[in-house]
């Protein structure tokens, strides 16, 4: 596949993942740009990655075929007024903003081909996971250099219902917070239990990285291995008939919902 030129509108954190993901896959610096209002951050990307940056989004635009929105949703609105009149037919517009619908997208933009994509935090370290779905305007070419794109820094599968990007934001675009959550409380746990809390600490961190390389390693699911590692009245049995009973399931689909509609309703809000 030809490579693609590609331009980032905000060069933060998650724009920078997404650049070194594409430079270690082998991209040239010169099929890359970026532009930031940050003199600072321009220069520190630029250095790190070799590539042109800009202080004018529009200049950074210029001859790109894919145009990669990295900017904060509260001010999505204003950079893409700003930047409709010179956007060139045929530009691929790939927004990692959460709460942007495509339909919003155009309305700023005009009619073009929009791929909206939810990344998490973890792709900072290419162990991301995303969440992507194509308008109808996007060719079967651009669906290629979007996936190229975000599975740079991890896995990117495609959604058929936009829709659906609520839900993979309440699963794995908020989903590290929560497994941070239940670190914090085996660690606390542990040394309320005696550990010192740099043992308790170092034994959670390795238990989760242990069990989430087991799960994606294994040939069955989630389900089948928690059995395989409980035995029948044994202290593992009691651990989870413990957070059972006290309905962690149910409490997990509430909390998931919660992000899921959350989600919907910043969307609504901020793509007026």
């Amino acid at each position: 596949m030809t490579t693609p030129r590609i331009a980032f509108i905000g060069a933060g954190n998650m724009a920078a993942s997404l650049i070194g993901g594409l430079r270690a896959q082998g991209m040239p610096a010169e099929a890359i740009r970026a532009s930031d209002r940050g003199a600072e951050q321009r220069a520190k990307i630029a250095a790190e990655q070799g590539i042109e940056v800009f202080a004018g989004n529009a200049e950074a635009c210029q001859g790109a075929d894919v145009i990669v929105l990295a900017v904060k949703p509260q001010v999505m609105k204003d950079v893409c007024l700003d930047l409709a009149a010179h956007l060139q037919d045929g530009q691929l517009i790939v927004s990692i903003a959460a709460g942007i619908s495509s339909a919003s997208l155009e309305n700023w933009l005009g009619p073009r081909a929009v791929v909206r994509c939810m990344p998490n935090t973890p792709s900072l370290l290419r162990l991301g996971a995303s969440g992507l779905y194509a308008n109808a305007r996007v060719s079967a070419a651009q669906r290629q250099q979007a996936e190229r794109l975000l599975g740079a820094v991890g896995l990117a599968l495609w959604l058929e219902e936009e829709r659906l990007i609520d839900a993979v934001t309440a699963v794995s675009g908020s989903g590290p917070a929560y497994f941070f959550l239940l670190i914090e409380a085996m660690t606390a746990s542990g040394e309320r239990l005696g550990l010192p809390r740099e043992t308790a600490a170092r034994l959670t961190l390795q238990t989760a990285l242990g069990a989430a390389r087991m799960a994606l390693d294994s040939d069955v699911d989630a389900a089948e291995l928690r059995r395989r590692v409980t035995s029948p009245a044994g202290t593992t049995d009691a651990a989870i008939k413990t957070f059972q009973a006290g309905g962690f399931e149910a409490l997990v689909e509430q909390a998931l919902k919660a992000a899921d509609n959350r989600s919907a309703e910043l969307a609504e809000q901020l793509g007026q």
